[in-house]
């Protein structure tokens, strides 16, 4: 598929295993996807751009690489979004985050809005759009949509599992926004949920039904 990169080190399939398994506690699940939320990190920004700035070490002043531009934009969808917003700002905590509150209606899965904060000028930043699951993609699709009404311009799209309905029904609203995820699943069943998946990942995380 294309504009589609599936993070495919082992490591984050061996606890992507895990996180499937039904067996595993609600701890274990956060834990795993805070842990693959920081793998996943290291791919989606790996072509960040880097200026050398003057620093003095204890042996000696020299040029050392440091992030060029602006700061990041993490875009939670909320809920499951948080799980991988959380590790992602372990790795950078100076981040900017924005908030964007949708959840699915069950007869019509479409997207339905309570809830948007997000920074002042997304002009020129990426925006890494997070949440675990791109299934229908109709949630995913609302959410860039209305960054881009505020001004976004750069956009990243990353979760944990796609399906190939998601992938392709994004891909056709956003052809722009490229998608890390890491793994495309079989499909979508009668009440859109990805198949293997791993159920529904807010309810896993929080304990919910």
């Amino acid at each position: 598929m294309q504009n589609v990169t599936v993070v495919d080190h082992p490591l984050i399939q061996h606890k992507l295993t895990l996180m499937r398994d039904r067996e595993t506690s609600i701890a274990g699940f956060r834990r795993l996807l805070r842990e693959i939320a920081h793998l996943l990190c290291y791919e989606v920004t790996r072509d960040l751009e880097l200026e050398m700035i003057p620093i003095e070490t204890p042996m000696q002043p020299m040029q050392s690489p440091t992030l060029k531009g602006k700061k990041l934009v993490f875009a939670s969808i909320l809920r499951a979004g948080n799980g991988l917003l959380e590790g992602m700002l372990d790795l950078v905590p100076a981040a900017r985050v924005a908030h964007i509150g949708l959840y699915r209606d069950h007869d019509t899965l479409q997207p339905i809005e309570y809830y948007f904060k997000a920074p002042s000028n997304l002009e020129d930043r990426l925006i890494i759009v997070v949440d675990p699951m791109l299934a229908t993609a109709n949630s995913a699709i609302a959410a860039v949509e209305k960054l881009k009404e505020r001004g976004a311009d750069k956009l990243r799209f990353l979760c944990l599992l796609a399906a190939p309905e998601g992938v392709e029904k994004f891909s056709r609203a956003h052809p722009d926004v490229p998608i890390f995820t890491a793994a495309i699943d079989e499909h979508l069943n009668e009440k859109g949920y990805i198949i293997p998946g791993l159920g529904d990942a807010g309810d896993r995380m929080y304990g919910t039904k």
